[in-house]
Order: C-alpha cells, then sequence, then structure tokens
C-alpha cells in the first residue's frame, strides 16, 4: 500500500538479440523504455551510437487497417457481442507470434478497397439516377439531343418558368423574327420544357427576347441519342451498378468468418506497434544496442534471470533525488484500496517520494459514499452489479478498481441503510400501511428498525459529519506533519499543524466544558490553549517576514485560518444533505407508487401501477445519487483532504507490456 521504489535500468545488448529480448520484457510487461538520456546526447560518445530505427510507421498503417477492416465489419454484418462478457486470453506467444498476421492484413486491406469501390458506386448511381430525372422532361422529344441544328438553323432546348405564358413568348419572337418557332414539349408544376427552331442568323436576338422570361439552357451536352435512348442506358447502367455492388457486398459478408482472426491480429499488432516505439528509444553502435528505463525494484530479481539469457551488460541504481519529477509512479493497494485508483488517477498521480493516498483515503471515502447513499435496497444493487462483473468479465486494471470501489461502496451503503432503517426509503413501511388499510386494519408497525432518522435526526447527522470532517482533516495534517519532520522541515511542521493542534484542543475543551461533558477541567485550561494556540499560528506566519509584512502576515493568516477551516468543516454537512435528499426523494416516488392502491384498493391496477412507477422512479433516484454522491464524495477528497498533504504531479508508469482491445494476454 505505497509507491513502488522505482530503479533506473541501463542496459546494453549485442544487436542481434535486441528483438528476442524486447519481446522477453513485453511479455513481462514491468520495464519502462525511457528516451536517450540528454547526458548521451552531449557526451564525446554522442558521435560514435545513434538513434535505433523501426518500423512504426509500416506497423501504425497496418493497424489502422486493420481497425477500418473490422469496423466495415460491424457495419456489413452486424453482430451483438454478449453482454458484460470476458475477453478470450490468449498465451503471450500468440501476441508475438508472425503466422497469419500480414493474411489478416491482408483481408482489411481488401474489405477496405470493396468498400471504397462500394462508395464509388454510390456515387456513380447518384449521377445515373440524376441524368435520368433530367431527362424524363425530354423523354417524348424523338430528335438527338446532341442536335445543335443544320448549316443555316439552329435548335436550342430550355426551360421557362410556367407562371409564363408560352403563346406570350412565342408572340415576342415573331415580333423579331418569322424564321423562329417556339414547341412546348412537356410541363409540370414549375417549368414549361421547350425546344426552339430558328435560323442562325436570328439566334442571339431570339436568345435576348427568351432571356426576358427566364429562360434557361438544358445541359445536355455529353449525351448521344434520343432522350429515351439515354434513359435506358442509364437504367441498365444502374443494373450493372446494383448488381456489382451486391457482388462485392458479399465477397465483404464473406470475410465475416475472419472476423476474430482481424480482432486479434488488430491485438497483436498493437503489441509491434509499442515494441517499435520501444525500439526507437534506444542508441547503439553496429554491434551493441543500449537501453535506459525504469522498473520496479521489487522485479528486479525477476528480470535478472530474464537477462542471464542474453549476452548483455546491465545496471540498476536507485533514482537521484533530482531525477524524481521523470521517475514513473506505480501504485501497489490492497483488495480495499485498489478501488480508490480510480480518484488518484482522476485527480492526479502522488509524485515519486511522497505519500500514496489511497490507504488514508480508502475509509473515508468508503464511509462517506455510504452514509450518503445510506438505503439497504441501493447498497444490494451495486454490491450484486459489483460481483457479476467480476464473474463475468473478468476486470483487470481501471475497471478492476471500479469493480472493487462499487463492491465496497455497495457494502458501505448497506451498512449505513441498516442504521438509517431505509429500504427503498420508507418501501415496506408505505407497503404495509396501505396492506392495512386494504384489510380494515390499524397499522402498528412502525418500518425497519434504525439508529437514526434523517429527516427526524438531521441535526445530529448534521454535528456527526461535521465530526467525521474534522478528523477527516485532521488526518491529512497529520500526513503533512509527518512529511515535513523527514524532510528536515521541523520548523514548518511545528508552527504550521502544531499550532493549529494547539488552538483545536483548546477549541474542543471550550465546546465540552459548554456541553458539560468535562465540566471538572478548569476554563484556565481552555483560554491557556486557544492563547498558546493562536500565538503560535501568529509568529509562525510571520516568523520570516520582516517590517510591516509580519503584521500583514499575523492578519492573513488570522483570516484565512478562521474562514478556511470553517470553510473546509462545513463542506461536509453535504453528507447530510445528499443522506436526506436520496431519503425524501425515495419516500415521494413510493408516495406517488402507492397513491392508486390507497385510493382504489388493491387489484391488479392499482399493482400494476405502483410497480411501474415504483421501479422508474427509485431507477432514477438510484442512478443520481449514485453519480452525486460519487461526485460529492470526490470532491472532500481532492478539495479538502489533498489539500492538506497532497503532492500530485507523478507521471504514470507505462511499461512495455501486451494489451489487447478484443483479447488479453494470459498471466
Amino acid at each position: 500500500m505505497a509507491i513502488l521504489q522505482m530503479k533506473r535500468l541501463t542496459l546494453a545488448v549485442i544487436r542481434s538479440q535486441k528483438e528476442a529480448l524486447l519481446k522477453d520484457l513485453i511479455r513481462h510487461g514491468c520495464v519502462e523504455v525511457a528516451e536517450i538520456d540528454d547526458l548521451v546526447k552531449e557526451s564525446e560518445i554522442s558521435t560514435l551510437v545513434k538513434s535505433e530505427g523501426s518500423d512504426l510507421m509500416k506497423y501504425k498503417q497496418a493497424y489502422a487497417s486493420l481497425q477500418h477492416g473490422i469496423e466495415l465489419l460491424n457495419r456489413y454484418v452486424p453482430k451483438k457481442s454478449p453482454l458484460l462478457a470476458a475477453k478470450p486470453e490468449v498465451a503471450p506467444e500468440e501476441f508475438l507470434k508472425e503466422t497469419g498476421l500480414w493474411g489478416a492484413v491482408q483481408f482489411a486491406q481488401q474489405i477496405e478497397e470493396n468498400d471504397g469501390r462500394i462508395k464509388r458506386i454510390a456515387a456513380e448511381e447518384s449521377r445515373q439516377r440524376s441524368v435520368i430525372e433530367s431527362l424524363k422532361p425530354w423523354a417524348d422529344l424523338t430528335m438527338p439531343l446532341n442536335t445543335d441544328g443544320t448549316e443555316y438553323t439552329s435548335v436550342l432546348l430550355g426551360m421557362i418558368p410556367a407562371r409564363i405564358s408560352l403563346e406570350e413568348v412565342a408572340s415576342s419572337i415573331e415580333k423579331v423574327t418569322d424564321e423562329a418557332q417556339l414547341y412546348s414539349v412537356s410541363d409540370d408544376k414549375s417549368q414549361h420544357y421547350v425546344m426552339l427552331i430558328c435560323l442562325r442568323e436570328k439566334l442571339s436576338e431570339v436568345q435576348d427576347v427568351l432571356r426576358d422570361y427566364g429562360f434557361t439552357a438544358a445541359t445536355v451536352t455529353g449525351l448521344d441519342g434520343s432522350a429515351r435512348e439515354c434513359i435506358g442506358k442509364a437504367e441498365v447502367a444502374l443494373k450493372e451498378l446494383a448488381a456489382e455492388k451486391a457482388g462485392l457486398v458479399k465477397a465483404i459478408e464473406a470475410e465475416d468468418v475472419r472476423r476474430d482472426e482481424m480482432k486479434l491480429a488488430l491485438d497483436r499488432m498493437s503489441a509491434r506497434i509499442a515494441i517499435a516505439e520501444a525500439e526507437e528509444k534506444l542508441f547503439g553502435t553496429e554491434s551493441v544496442v543500449m537501453m535506459e528505463g525504469w522498473m520496479p525494484a521489487e522485479r528486479e530479481e525477476e528480470l535478472s534471470h530474464v537477462f542471464e539469457g542474453y549476452t548483455c551488460a546491465y545496471e540498476t541504481r536507485d533514482p537521484l533525488e533530482e531525477e524524481y519529477p521523470d521517475v514513473p509512479v506505480k501504485l501497489k493497494n490492497n483488495r480495499v484500496t485498489d478501488g480508490l485508483n480510480m480518484v488518484t488517477n482522476m485527480y492526479s498521480l502522488p509524485a515519486y517520494g511522497t505519500v500514496d493516498p489511497n490507504p488514508l483515503m480508502a475509509p473515508f471515502f468508503i464511509v462517506f459514499f455510504g452514509l450518503m447513499f445510506a438505503d439497504i435496497g441501493y447498497g444490494i444493487l451495486m454490491i450484486l452489479a459489483a460481483l457479476v462483473a467480476f464473474a463475468r468479465i473478468k476486470p483487470q486494471e481501471g475497471s478492476l478498481s471500479f469493480c472493487r470501489l462499487l463492491l465496497w461502496g455497495g457494502i458501505a451503503t448497506t451498512v449505513a441503510g441498516f442504521m438509517t432503517g431505509a429500504l427503498f426509503s420508507d418501501a415496506p413501511k408505505q407497503i404495509y400501511d396501505v396492506i392495512c388499510a386494504h384489510k380494515g386494519i390499524e397499522p402498528t408497525w412502525q418500518g425497519l428498525p434504525r439508529l437514526f432518522s434523517p429527516t427526524e435526526d438531521s441535526i445530529v447527522i448534521l454535528v456527526g459529519s461535521l465530526i467525521l470532517g474534522w478528523l477527516h482533516l485532521n488526518t491529512g495534517m497529520v500526513v503533512s506533519f509527518v512529511q515535513k519532520w523527514k524532510h528536515g522541515n521541523k520548523a514548518d511542521a511545528i508552527w504550521e499543524e502544531g499550532s493549529l493542534w494547539v488552538l483545536l484542543i483548546g477549541i474542543v475543551i471550550f465546546a465540552l466544558k459548554k456541553l458539560n461533558v468535562l465540566p471538572g477541567i478548569p476554563n484556565v485550561v481552555a483560554i491557556g490553549a486557544l492563547v498558546i494556540g493562536v500565538v503560535m499560528l501568529l509568529f509562525g506566519a510571520g516568523r520570516n517576514a520582516t517590517g510591516i509584512g509580519k503584521v500583514t502576515a499575523a492578519f492573513g493568516c488570522i483570516y484565512n485560518t478562521a474562514t478556511g477551516w470553517f470553510g473546509d468543516i462545513l463542506s461536509y454537512s453535504r453528507i447530510m444533505a445528499l443522506m436526506l435528499a436520496g431519503g425524501v426523494v425515495g419516500q415521494v416516488f413510493n408516495t406517488v407508487a402507492i397513491m392508486p392502491a390507497k385510493n382504489g384498493g388493491i387489484n391488479a391496477f392499482t399493482v400494476i401501477a405502483f410497480v411501474l412507477i415504483f421501479l422508474l422512479g427509485h431507477a432514477m433516484n438510484f442512478g443520481l445519487n449514485l453519480l452525486g454522491c460519487y461526485v460529492h464524495d470526490l470532491r472532500l477528497q481532492c478539495l479538502e483532504f489533498f489539500g492538506k498533504f497532497y503532492q500530485d504531479g507523478g507521471k504514470p508508469f507505462k511499461p512495455l507490456k501486451l494489451s489487447g482491445k478484443f483479447v488479453r494476454a494470459k498471466n
């Protein structure tokens, strides 16, 4: 339950064994290959060594083809995946095999080519349909569309808006020349489709007349034959295109038998990409390849056995303090605290050399979440969901942390539900009352036994929430005090955390005397502790300031301490608020669900109405509370608790390891 100690690894291996060594490292998954050290780049040997190359781009292109091929198969041949199914497991050697890998890539590329051709066919079909639609108005015209006239006459096809009378147009043309004739070919709601025949020498004058009436020339260039002939050719082309497309779709569907093969190939290709990316971080000479990286100290013996099988030289060392910002961070936790990895990963990993917050945060996070949710029914649902996920999907890493957090949160919610007597809020009591009313019996049962009620004991719950917050914040201060003391900042620990504790002791004694819990303690003890705490606080705030700075530091310290602690403690009232809100909303849904039975008695209709409203209402309440409790619990940890001691900025440990989207390597 700590941040794993890391070691710097420096290794040199003969070039012929480079690939085999990288494959061994990815099998073990515990070495993060680092970039070339700047000292090497700037040293005298920089002229003797050079960065290693790889086929990274080739692998990435193949990966993209496989991914696109699988997506296309899913589109053309949809296949439902089993709900909550675990990824198939394969041996690590299967990830690294070459057999069949590039064949799967070729299948994917063929699917891509077929899909590309289908898209081009779709575009051509659209064009042919447009041709047919554009020629339909000219279907009764037997003249070839590419005819533009004779030596002395011109033929012009075009459209005139339907609102304009063709007689009026013809009359206007006659005023210009008698050697012209306007023929109507067809009409629709918006256009007259017309053909004009006139002497070539009069064409420009006639066009000027037509332009005044909104005439638009038809675009029939590139078409050979009459309109009906061209429509027939387009329809034949559409049939041919449809047949070709159907054949291509069948060819893609036939590749469905290789779907799993392509999925495995995708994950195998991701392993090659990981090795190639690591390879590009290596450097070496013609005969030797060198590598630098990080590894957990606890895996050193395991790796030493691996290195014994190679002609190589290596050394490991603890990181220097100035290297801490570059040291990757890996958290090691047990089954309880591992669930909190979700929180630290979402916020930021702790800096190397500091404290892993998960063991400290876990009990508070789980207890706070349970108190906020506080319902037996909701807690059991969470527990069942976690257990089903464990059994069906066999989660790992991030999903494993989520399932564990869901399990512990469900257990805490169930326990808190027993404390408040809530089972889907007050559902048992309301159901009991309706049954008694239906039978004409006076109800006597007061509901499930409870230690306290969110609606009746809200002040007690509020005080308890603030006390939990006080313990939470002080835990963070203890960690901060210990960290400062270990790093030699003893004065900071005494004047910052120490002075606050003396002040808080005085406040606690004073409050206990007022409540007659400790009546025997003299007032001077409480007042003395308060005075000493204030003096220590003011001295600590201004000890490094000079002149007027001491005064401003003192006032700033008083203001920040008073408002900061008051605001921090008050933030924990959200525990009571969420417990109350979830319970009241649940009561409202129960009341609405039971109303038909109260008014109309118990019958089939009222029972069905109750079940539907009950399920819908509590599903909404469960979802909203699950999200709300998590977010507010997260806020208490990240803003209030972490603010007391947490040093973030850690870089996640990203070792060279086998990781798949569709399959996973056996441990």
